[in-house]
């Protein structure tokens, strides 16, 4: 018969047992972490969600309408000057360009593919210029002063999205320049919000360009080879000999307030 003072020793024994038992901080740790995670991946998920809805508020003025034909008139430095549409030349010809790049005028009869197209070298103007007749807005870069990170900016705006191309321009002035058609605007960083208002007010404004609806792909026998594109040649000086003139029909026009060159 066991005691009541060695059963009161065994519970006194067994509560010590129980009270020394470690406490799990490994799997409040595993826990906790888990947690703070969720939360993080929340809160980034708002924040991201949040930084979209503003800047597609920011780009609501910048969005073409019967009432507001070209909103990037509104864009400080644009350049705008008024061409006709349908001055073509043949492949072995090149247009004196008053502009560089040039963002309108004759141009070859053969459009560059421009649906969402990184070029990596220069492309012949010609046929980008015919490019822009059709909607789309070309981005030109400077490669010494645009590379790494700010060139993987650029290139995610451009890539895959229709009426867009891109490509390297020897000699630029200015680290970004971009064009559409009668519409030019150049700046200093890739990061630079008038980017976005220009894309937004012009890609495919069907206010500014000549040919309506007209495709982006460059497809059929003799057309334009995406992946074998004519080179870059740069372009004559106006009034060359041999060589067709840019055909505008009225000077260019820079919007007030404009920055200087790369800014």
């Amino acid at each position: 018969m066991v005691s009541g003072k060695s059963s009161k020793t065994a519970r006194k024994a067994r509560a010590s047992v129980v009270t020394k038992r470690s406490t799990p901080w490994g799997t409040i740790a595993a826990v906790a972490l888990v947690v703070l995670l969720a939360v993080g991946v929340f809160g980034y998920g708002i924040a991201a969600n949040r930084a979209k809805q503003d800047q597609q508020q920011a780009l609501a003025k910048f969005t073409p309408s019967a009432q507001n034909q070209d909103p990037s008139l509104q864009i400080a430095g644009i350049v705008t000057q008024q061409y006709a549409g349908g001055q073509h030349v043949t492949p072995d010809q090149q247009v004196a360009y008053t502009h560089s790049p040039p963002f309108g005028g004759a141009h070859d009869g053969y459009w560059a593919a421009c649906n969402g197209v990184v070029y990596p070298a220069a492309v012949r103007n010609e046929n980008l210029v015919h490019s822009l007749e059709h909607g789309a807005v070309w981005i030109a870069y400077n490669s010494d002063q645009v590379v790494g990170d700010a060139l993987a900016t650029l290139q995610k705006k451009v890539d895959g999205e229709r009426y867009m191309v891109m490509s390297p321009y020897p000699g630029l002035d200015s680290p970004v320049s971009l064009q559409s058609w009668g519409h030019q605007l150049k700046v200093g960083d890739v990061t630079d919000p008038r980017i976005d208002e220009f894309v937004s007010s012009l890609k495919q404004n069907q206010y500014t360009h000549p040919e309506v609806g007209a495709s982006c792909d460059a497809t059929g026998p003799g057309a334009f080879d995406q992946d074998n594109p004519p080179p870059f040649v740069a372009p004559p000086a106006p009034g060359t000999p041999g060589t067709q003139p840019e055909v505008s029909s009225t000077p260019a026009s820079v919007a007030p307030d404009a920055p200087a060159p790369g800014q």
